[in-house]
């Protein structure tokens, strides 16, 4: 098996999901990005940068500035891989197949290259909520089979979630996207991902800034020549986790995608993953809007 070093060379190289399809091996995340011209330059930096898997979401209420910056980076759409997801208030058969229409239509796409149900449990759905999975899933592998969407997936589902929707589903998730980083390495849920052949992304790879008060990561990137953000981003990549790191920064967009020219040791791996890190406090179990 090759190395993350010799495997990843660029942000254009690829994880494999499990119905074959190329995904880009680190994202370009744009939650909290302002929608207008903020979003239209970040994506468009993104890709003049390298980037060539953008993430985006209904409830981000950016679809329509990423779009625009998808016709106007001057990269082909074909070598672009778009996510969004279905917000919880639209759960459900039809109105998931609703909000993908929506989707496309705000985004200016004839297709996704990935769709995820972006929470496992909405409000006032602490009694049904997997069965409401489950009607959005089923419309979700309608449009997989339909070939409006390339690969469909989750976004913070626990093992449990997981468990409920696996049991009626036809199609496996291809993707489980969750709050992952250093000091909260979700070990639990990427082992039961990697079981299922599920790749797991990363939301909040550098713990929405809170891992730059690190004095440790400071010394490991001095080390390494590098900042503090590539030192994790790549700690992600070696673990086998595609991180989405985000920012509307054009030095840091950059940044953040200088990640293959070095390699952290079995030691300052551990390292990393210990490092005490607060999360953002958004659990899955508890999460309702």
């Amino acid at each position: 098996m090759k190395s993350p070093k010799e495997s990843f060379k660029s942000l254009k190289d690829t994880f494999t999901l499990s119905n074959g399809v190329q995904i880009p091996c680190v994202g370009f995340g744009t939650y909290l990005t302002p929608d207008g011209e903020t979003a239209v330059s970040s994506v468009i930096e993104a890709v003049h940068a390298g980037y060539r898997h953008i993430d985006t979401a209904a409830v981000y209420g950016n679809e329509k500035s990423v779009g625009k910056a998808i016709r106007k980076c001057g990269t082909d759409r074909k070598e672009l891989f778009i996510t969004s997801k279905v917000w919880n208030s639209a759960q459900g058969y039809e109105t998931t197949l609703h909000a993908f229409d929506k989707t496309l239509s705000d985004l200016e796409l004839d297709y996704l290259d990935l769709y995820l149900i972006h929470w496992p449990i909405p409000r006032k759905h602490d009694d049904d909520w997997q069965q409401l999975n489950r009607e959005t899933w089923r419309a979700m592998e309608k449009l997989y089979r339909e070939g409006r969407v390339r690969a469909i997936g989750v976004s913070n589902f626990k093992p449990r979630h997981l468990d409920a929707l696996l049991e009626k589903a036809d199609i496996a998730p291809m993707v489980d996207q969750i709050e992952l980083h250093p000091g909260m390495p979700q070990d639990e849920t990427v082992e039961y991902c990697r079981a299922r052949d599920i790749l797991v992304e990363a939301w909040g790879p550098l713990a929405q800034g809170r891992l730059f008060e690190s004095v440790e990561l400071d010394v490991l990137a001095a080390k390494h020549r590098k900042s503090v953000s590539q030192i994790v981003l790549r700690w992600h990549l070696q673990r086998g986790i595609l991180p989405l790191p985000k920012s509307i920064t054009p030095s840091r967009i950059v940044e953040n995608a200088q990640l293959f020219d070095f390699e952290l040791s079995p030691q300052e791996m551990n390292f990393i993953t210990h490092i005490k890190c607060e999360s953002s406090g958004l659990d899955p179990d508890t999460f309702r809007m």
